[in-house]
C-alpha cells in the first residue's frame, strides 16, 4: 500500500452547523491556511445535553455561531483533544457563556525537553495559558444524557493528544492525529514520531471506522486509511535514510528532493517532519549526528 487515498473535496459551511449523522453536527472556523486546511472543526455532540468538543481560536464570530447552534441547551462538557491555538483557546470565552467544564489530557507541553540552544519551531502554536477543569487519561469515559465518549490518548502530533470514541457507535473523534486530507504535523520537540506510529496502533485497535478529524471532511473506512498512513510514514522514513546515505546531511537538501512536488509553503512544516523522524533513525542507531540532533544539525550514516 504506497499511500494514503488524500481526500481535498470539503465545503467549509462556515457559521453553519452541518448535521453529520444524528445527534453530531460539524461547525467550520473561517481560518484557512496551508496547516488548517479550510478550518478548525468543532463538533456538537447530543440533542438534550450536549458536548462541544475542541471550540477553536479565540474567534468571535465562531462563538456568536456556536451560541446559536447550541440553541439555549445545556452543555455538559467542553472537550479538547490537544492544546494548539486553532482548537483550545475558545474554551474559555465558551465556558463564561455555557458554564461547563473543560475536560483535556492537560496543560501544553513539549513531548521532550528542549536540548541546550534549542528554539521550539512550533512554540507559537501552542496554548500554553490553557488549563483544563477536569484532567482524563486513557479509558476514561465522559458521558452526559444520551451520549458517552470514551478517552484514546493518542499523543505524537502533541504530547497532550487525545482521541474520543463514541459509545455503541461507528464514531471516533480524531483530532489532528488522523485526517483525510492530509498528514499530520509531527515536529518536535512538540511532537514525536514515535508517539504518533505508536498511537496509530492505538486508533486500530478500536472498532470504530468512521472519524471525524480536526481539519476537512469525515474519514470513512479509517482503518484502511490509518494503516496506509502508517506505511507511507515508514516509506517517509525510508526515503530520508536513503537521502542520507546519498550524501544529503542537512533538513533543507533532504526536504528539497523528497517534497519537490509539495508547496513551497509547506516545505518548513516538511522539515519537521523529516527532523522528527531524523530523530527516530538516530534513536534507532542507523543514522548519527553531531550531539544531539537538530533542525540544523549534519546527518550521517552510523558507522
Amino acid at each position: 500500500m504506497a499511500s494514503p487515498n488524500f481526500r481535498t473535496e470539503f465545503d467549509p459551511r462556515y457559521g453553519e452547523a452541518v448535521e453529520m449523522v444524528e445527534g453530531i453536527a460539524r461547525m467550520t472556523v473561517n481560518n484557512p491556511s496551508p496547516f488548517t486546511f479550510h478550518g478548525t472543526n468543532t463538533y456538537i455532540l447530543g440533542s438534550e445535553s450536549l458536548a462541544i468538543i475542541d471550540p477553536g481560536p479565540d474567534d468571535s464570530e465562531h462563538l456568536q455561531a456556536l451560541q446559536k447552534a447550541i440553541a439555549g441547551r445545556p452543555v455538559s462538557h467542553i472537550v479538547v483533544t490537544h492544546t494548539h491555538v486553532d482548537h483550545s483557546p475558545l474554551s474559555r470565552r465558551l465556558q463564561d457563556i455555557v458554564d461547563a467544564p473543560i475536560v483535556a489530557e492537560g496543560p501544553h507541553r513539549s513531548a521532550r525537553a528542549l536540548n541546550l540552544g534549542e528554539v521550539n519551531a512550533l512554540d507559537a502554536s501552542g496554548d500554553d495559558t490553557f488549563k483544563p477543569d477536569i484532567t482524563i487519561k486513557d479509558g476514561d469515559v465522559i458521558e452526559s444524557h444520551g451520549w458517552a465518549l470514551t478517552a484514546h490518548f493518542t499523543p505524537g502530533h502533541t504530547a497532550n493528544h487525545m482521541a474520543f470514541s463514541l459509545k455503541d457507535t461507528d464514531y471516533l473523534f480524531s483530532g489532528d492525529h488522523v485526517m483525510a486530507w492530509a498528514t499530520s504535523i509531527v515536529a518536535p520537540p512538540d511532537g514525536s514520531m514515535k508517539d504518533y506510529m505508536a498511537s496509530l496502533e492505538v486508533l486500530l485497535a478500536q472498532p470504530q471506522k468512521t472519524y471525524f478529524p480536526g481539519h476537512g471532511g469525515r474519514l470513512e473506512n479509517a482503518h484502511a486509511f490509518v494503516r496506509a498512513l502508517r506505511a507511507h510514514r515508514k516509506m517517509r522514513e525510508k526515503a530520508i535514510f536513503e537521502q542520507v546515505k546519498a550524501g544529503r546531511q542537512t533538513i533543507p537538501e533532504m526536504v528539497a528532493v523528497i517534497y519537490r512536488t509539495t508547496d513551497k509553503r509547506l516545505h518548513g512544516a516538511a522539515g519537521l517532519s523529516v527532523f522528527a523522524q531524523l530523530e527516530e533513525l538516530v534513536a534507532n542507531g542507523a543514522v548519527k549526528t553531531d550531539g544531539a540532533p537538530s533542525l540544523d544539525g549534519r546527518y550521517y550514516l552510523a558507522d
